[in-house]
């Protein structure tokens, strides 16, 4: 069950990269002083990515408690 313990943590790094890279381009957006508009519209294509990133970080993490529990 080694390998769901570290396919887990896998896993759960992509997630936390892209939650790494979301937070990334939500700074560079608040730099530029875009208007109200704009900023709407660039964070609302980050959401998505956002929620997909947390989702996928989590998943990793119960994949690695299924992994420690069947050790």
């Amino acid at each position: 069950m080694l390998f769901l313990i570290w396919a887990g943590a896998g896993v759960t790094l992509i997630g936390l990269l892209g939650l790494a890279w979301c937070i990334v381009r939500a700074a560079a957006a608040k730099r530029e002083n875009l208007s109200d508009e704009a900023m709407r519209a660039r964070l609302a294509r980050l959401v998505p990515i956002n929620l997909a990133s947390l989702l996928l970080s989590a998943i990793g993490l119960m994949i690695v408690i299924i992994g420690i529990f069947l050790a």
